[in-house]
C-alpha cells in the first residue's frame, strides 16, 4: 500500500504550461505573448543599462561578497526600496511607522504579508476574508487560499472594457468590516486598466470608512507611466490619509529592474501605532526565518547599488522610460494594424490600457486558434503581454488576430 495513496496529480500551472508549449513549438515565426517579461525590439531579453553598470560597480567593490544576509534583508536595499515606493520625504518613514522586510520578489512578499495578516490581524468579522479584483493575477488565488483566507472578489472589468467602479465601491461598503482588499497599485494585471486619481481617492476613502485593510501589490511601478512617482500615487495617497488601519505594500523589482530570476522584493507594513513596530518586525522575521532563513543577496545588492548611486538612479529612470515607451508604441501599432485590416470590433482599449499587459477581449476559443494556427501564444483569458511584440512581428500578430476574430465569432 502506498503511503501516498490519496495524493492527486494537479494540472500544470497555466502560465508555465503555456511557456512549455511555446518552447516545444518548432515553428520559426512563433510569438510569445504569455509570460510577462520585457523584451527589446528584437524580441530578446534586455538587461537594463543601469543594472549592467551596477553589477560592474558591485563586483569591483573590495567589500563584495556572497555572505548570508540578516533575516530582515540587505539594509541599503530595504531602506531605499521603501523610499522608492513611499517617497524619500514620506512622513511615515520619518515618523518610524514603516516596518520593511526583504522577500522573494513580489510573490514572496504577498505570501509573507498574507501569513502575517492571517496570524495577527484582529480587525473585526472580516479579518479572515480577503477580496481580489475580478479578474486578477491567477497566482493571487492560490497564495491566499493556501494560507487559509476566505477569498472573495470585487467587480473590476466590465464587458465594455471599462472599470466597474460602482460595483467596486459597493463591494467595499458591503464587505464585513475589517476585510482585506488586495489592490493593484498600477498597471493592473491582467487588464491594464487603472482607476483615475479621483477614483482612487473615492475607493481608498471607502476602504478606510469601512475599517478595511488595503494590501497593495506593486509589481509594475514605473511601467504604467514611466514615472516612479506617478505610478505610486495610489499608495502614497493611502499612506497620507491612513487612519487606524494598517497598510501593507508588496513590492517587486522583477519587472521595473529586469531582475526576474533574482527574486528581489520587499513587504512594508505601515502602522499608525509606533509602539508595535518592533513586534511587527519580529513577526515578519519569524515567517522569513522559518521559510527561507534569509533572502537572496545578489539581486538586492544590485538594486541597492542603483538606488544609492545618483547617476545610476537617473539611468534607471531613463531605462523605465525606454521600456514603458516601447510598450506603448507597440500598443499603438497593434491597434492601428487591426484598424487597417478592418478587424471586427473596437480595439482602442489596447491603447487606453497601461503597463505590460492588455486584456484583449479575445475568447478562450480564439486564443486556442491563435496558438494552433498561427503560433501566437497568450493565456486563455485573452491577456497578452505587449512586451512580446516588436516591429518584426506586430503586423503578423494583428493579421492572426484578424483571422481568428473573423473565424470564431464573439462579442468584442
Amino acid at each position: 500500500m502506498s503511503y501516498f495513496a490519496n495524493i492527486k496529480e494537479l494540472p500544470p500551472d497555466p502560465l508555465f504550461g503555456l511557456k512549455a508549449r511555446y518552447n516545444a513549438d518548432s515553428r520559426p515565426n512563433k510569438v510569445d505573448l504569455g509570460i510577462g517579461a520585457y523584451r527589446d525590439n528584437n524580441g530578446k531579453p534586455w538587461i537594463l543599462p543601469a543594472v549592467r553598470q551596477a553589477e560592474k560597480k558591485l563586483q569591483e567593490s573590495p567589500n563584495y561578497d556572497h555572505e548570508y544576509l540578516g533575516i530582515t534583508g540587505y539594509a541599503p536595499f530595504v531602506q531605499n526600496a521603501a523610499k522608492v515606493i513611499l517617497g524619500a520625504d514620506s512622513p511615515a518613514l520619518a515618523n518610524g511607522n514603516v516596518v520593511s522586510q526583504q522577500t522573494l520578489s513580489g510573490t514572496g512578499a504577498l505570501h509573507v504579508a498574507g501569513v502575517f495578516l492571517y496570524r495577527n490581524l484582529t480587525s473585526g468579522p472580516g479579518s479572515k476574508r480577503l477580496y481580489l479584483s475580478k479578474p486578477t493575477w491567477a497566482n493571487h488565488h492560490q497564495i491566499f487560499t493556501d494560507i487559509g483566507f476566505q477569498v472573495d472578489s470585487y467587480p473590476y472589468w466590465k464587458e465594455d472594457k471599462t472599470l466597474d467602479f460602482d460595483g467596486f465601491v459597493d463591494t467595499i461598503k458591503t464587505a464585513p468590516r475589517g476585510s482585506i482588499f488586495v489592490l493593484h497599485a498600477c498597471a493592473h494585471n491582467p487588464t491594464g486598466l487603472d482607476p483615475t486619481k479621483e477614483q482612487w481617492q473615492v475607493l481608498l476613502t471607502a476602504i478606510f470608512d469601512n475599517g478595511h485593510v488595503p494590501l497593495f501589490d506593486s509589481a509594475y511601478q514605473g511601467f504604467a507611466s514611466g514615472s516612479l512617482d506617478q505610478d505610486a500615487y495610489s499608495i502614497r495617497y493611502a499612506v497620507a490619509n491612513q487612519r487606524a488601519e494598517p497598510i501593507v505594500i508588496c513590492q517587486s523589482f522583477a519587472k521595473n529592474a529586469g531582475m526576474y530570476g533574482e527574486r528581489v522584493g520587499c513587504v512594508h507594513v505601515i502602522s499608525k501605532d509606533t509602539k508595535i513596530t518592533k513586534a511587527i518586525a519580529t513577526q515578519l522575521n519569524k515567517i522569513v526565518r522559518s521559510e527561507v532563513s534569509s533572502a537572496p543577496a545578489y539581486g538586492s545588492k544590485v538594486v541597492a547599488t542603483i538606488l544609492t548611486d545618483p547617476q545610476l538612479y537617473e539611468q534607471w529612470k531613463q531605462d523605465l522610460v525606454t521600456m514603458s515607451s516601447r510598450i506603448h508604441s507597440m500598443r499603438v501599432k497593434l491597434r492601428d494594424s487591426l484598424k487597417a485590416l478592418g478587424t471586427p470590433g473596437n480595439w482602442d482599449h489596447i491603447v487606453n490600457q497601461v503597463g505590460m499587459f492588455s486584456f484583449t477581449g479575445l475568447s478562450a476559443e480564439q486564443v486556442a486558434r491563435l496558438e494552433k494556427n498561427h503560433a501566437v501564444y497568450l493565456v486563455s483569458s485573452g491577456r497578452a503581454s505587449i512586451a512580446g511584440l516588436n516591429d518584426g512581428n506586430v503586423e503578423r500578430v494583428a493579421q492572426a488576430i484578424d483571422e481568428v476574430v473573423r473565424h470564431v465569432k464573439t462579442k468584442l
